[in-house]
């Protein structure tokens, strides 16, 4: 399993905060959600892999609506 392979720093705002920012947050839950994706087409009857993606489709979903929100004002 690769952890976070791909990932630019840019997102960081400083060096020492490496997962606190919202867009490194938005980026990990769309990694762990196509992971999650991927599995699920071959377990098709893993409910709480299925539990799991939606939560995390939901927490994505307020930080997004939060940037949105966010760069608006």
């Amino acid at each position: 399993m690769i952890k976070n392979s791909g990932i630019s720093f840019s997102y960081q705002k400083k060096k020492n905060n490496i997962g606190g920012s919202v867009e490194f947050q938005v980026l990990s839950f769309t990694n762990k959600i196509r992971k999650l994706t991927l599995h699920l087409k071959l377990h098709k009857k893993d409910f709480s892999s299925h539990r799991g993606l939606r939560k995390i489709l939901g927490k994505r979903q307020r930080l997004l609506s939060y940037l949105s929100k966010k760069k608006n004002n």
